[in-house]
This record gives structure tokens, C-alpha cells and sequence, in this order.
């Protein structure tokens, strides 16, 4: 175990041991290889810096109450990265290519895997980009696929607190048919200038209204959002959103906990009729929304009282949590362990 101070952990970098590359070229994947190198070496041509031929996923490895370590509904992930993929015509990663590199990421740096009660996790970045040489528009012909590893803690400074989020319409992160509901980093850019100026005025970031409208609630930050209201639980359907994996999962613990799950479109209208509010996503989890404040008329739309979580917060933020750290039982199926 690395001399690390586990429990103040934030959601950053730290320089781990080794990284794992696969190489598409001449029409085929390569072999899997390690490297200890924190760089790449690329052409100045390739399509990934000219025309954004880049996607990721963001997935997490646990240390369990038992000390066994945990993947956390990896194949979701390998999917979603398929779709990103096929959104701007990249060559898709094989399952099995994902599902090895992942698996020998984490086991090569087992040592920075937060210990159990620490609250972290090892935070697993799959990258797949366009290396080849294109100065005209077109898709690569050699793509680089890669997974680095950095134990993290949480995403927001406030850990498992409401935060205070600012809705706005004068950014859009992705057009309605654009590239949206797909893991780019255009998206993540996008999102840059609004995130930014929501921390500047005191707020963990921006709540998007949807594009096309600016009547619906799109993304919160870079997280879904979901309200909870007279026994349900109820989060944004758009075709701008990306389908978050926690949310996904999140929908299924809420369901089998006696809530009604509505994915649907939200009007911004409904932020004053919810009794309690989050943001979710892998490097979050959970994040209880104490409050969102509208940036064009200051209405102030409040979630908690007392600084706390709301009940419903709580009990399915212990509940995702819970499977992810071996504390429940995984009825779903949806963690591997890796030794």
C-alpha cells in the first residue's frame, strides 16, 4: 500500500505505476502493452487534435468491506464506449480488449486502490482517440486505445453535502441530434466557460436548460439530474443527455425500493415542486443539490434546510454505494471482482 493520505483524497491526478495501450493499425488491434510513460507520442496531424476524434469513460474499482476489489458495471462502460464509437466514426474497442486492459490497469496498480472506510476508489480512465495522420475532414485510419488509473476521492470539495447549483440558458453544452447523449470531450469544452463562471459565483457549476427550448432541464454540470417528488423519482430523458451508468442504476435501486421511476422531459417549471434533488454520475455517485438558483431572474429553489441530504439522498446513495463496496448483497449482478 503507497504511503497516500487516503482520507483527504480529491478528485485529481496522481502519477500510478503503469498504463495499459492497444494500437489499431494496417486494419487491426495490436497487442495489449504496459507502459510507466505519462505521455504519448502522436503525430501533429492526427484527427483527435484537429476534429475531436476522442472519447472516454470514466468507471471505478473498489476495495470491499472483504478486501476484494471491485469493478462496478464495467460492460456498461465498454457499451457506452461502443456508442461514442460509432458516434464519430472511430474504430470500436472489442470487449475483450477493454474488458483486459481494464482488468490489468487495476491489478498493476493495486497498490494505489484506497483502503476499505476511506471513502475513495480508484478511478479507471479509458481513452480511445484518433491517431492518424488527415488534414481533410475525414475519420483516422489508426486509433490509440489506453487506460490510466489515479485513486480518487470526491468529485465535489463538500464530499456527500448539498451543493449550490445555477441554472442557466445563455450556454448550451450540446445541441439537440449532436453529440450529446455520446462520451466526447467536445461536450466536456462546451461545458468550460458556464462550469466556470457558476464556481466564480460561488456554485459547484451549472444546471443546462435544453438547447432547442430552454424550457427543460439538460444536464447538471457533468452529471444527470433527478428530483424526488411525492414518492418518485423522477430524471431528465433528452437526446442531449449522456446516459449516465449511476443514473441507470440509480433508476433500478429506486424502483426496487418502492419508488415510481419517470425518465422523461422535465420542465424547468418542476425545480419548485421537488422535495429533494441530486446530480449523479460515476466520479460523484451522488450529489445532493441543496439548492439551484436561476442566474436570469434569481429565484431560488431550495432542497435543504439544515445543510443535510434528504432522506431519499441518503438511503440510495448508502444503498449504490453499499453494493459498490461489498457491504450489501449484489442482487443485480453488477460487480465483478478481480481478486
Amino acid at each position: 500500500m503507497k504511503n497516500i493520505d487516503w482520507k483527504n483524497l480529491t478528485f485529481g491526478y496522481v502519477k500510478t505505476d503503469c498504463n495499459i495501450r492497444c494500437y489499431f493499425k494496417d486494419g487491426k488491434w495490436g497487442p495489449i502493452e504496459t507502459s510507466t510513460s505519462e505521455t504519448i507520442d502522436i503525430h501533429i496531424a492526427a484527427t483527435c487534435l484537429h476534429y475531436g476524434q476522442e472519447a472516454f469513460e470514466g468507471m471505478k474499482a473498489y476495495r470491499g468491506k472483504d478486501n476484494k476489489v471491485r469493478l462496478f458495471r464495467w460492460e456498461e462502460n465498454w457499451l457506452r464506449l461502443q456508442r461514442s464509437a460509432e458516434g464519430i466514426l472511430m474504430q470500436s474497442v472489442p470487449k475483450e480488449i477493454f474488458k483486459e486492459a481494464i482488468s490489468k490497469a487495476v491489478e498493476l496498480n493495486q497498490e494505489y486502490i484506497p483502503p476499505y472506510g476511506t471513502g475513495g476508489s480508484l478511478y479507471l480512465r479509458p481513452l480511445l482517440i484518433g491517431t492518424g495522420a488527415k488534414v481533410g475532414v475525414s475519420p483516422a485510419d489508426e486509433y490509440l486505445f489506453m487506460v490510466f488509473v489515479t485513486p480518487v476521492g470526491p468529485y465535489f470539495k463538500e464530499g456527500f453535502k448539498p451543493v449550490k447549483m445555477q441554472l442557466i440558458r445563455d450556454f448550451d453544452r450540446a445541441a439537440p441530434q449532436g453529440t450529446g447523449s455520446i462520451k466526447v470531450g467536445g461536450n466536456y469544452a462546451a461545458s468550460l466557460r458556464a462550469g466556470q463562471r457558476a464556481q466564480k459565483e460561488g456554485f459547484a457549476t451549472a444546471i443546462f436548460a435544453d438547447a432547442k427550448t430552454k424550457t427543460y432541464i439538460d444536464e447538471a454540470g457533468p452529471a444527470n439530474f433527478f428530483g424526488i417528488r411525492d414518492g418518485k423519482y423522477i430524471t431528465p430523458d433528452s437526446e442531449s443527455i449522456l446516459p449516465s451508468i449511476t443514473n441507470m442504476s440509480l433508476r433500478e435501486l429506486a424502483a426496487d425500493m418502492g419508488l415510481i421511476v419517470e425518465r422523461r422531459h422535465v420542465a424547468l417549471d418542476e425545480l419548485g415542486t421537488f422535495e429533494e434533488a441530486g446530480a449523479c454520475g460515476t466520479a460523484a455517485v451522488i450529489s445532493p443539490i441543496g439548492m439551484v438558483q436561476d442566474r436570469d431572474n434569481g429565484t431560488v429553489y431550495q432542497y435543504s434546510k439544515d445543510g443535510e441530504a434528504g432522506p431519499w439522498c441518503k438511503k440510495l446513495y448508502a444503498r449504490l454505494t453499499g453494493i459498490q463496496y461489498g457491504e450489501e448483497e449484489d442482487k443485480f449482478g453488477w460487480c465483478t471482482v478481480l481478486f
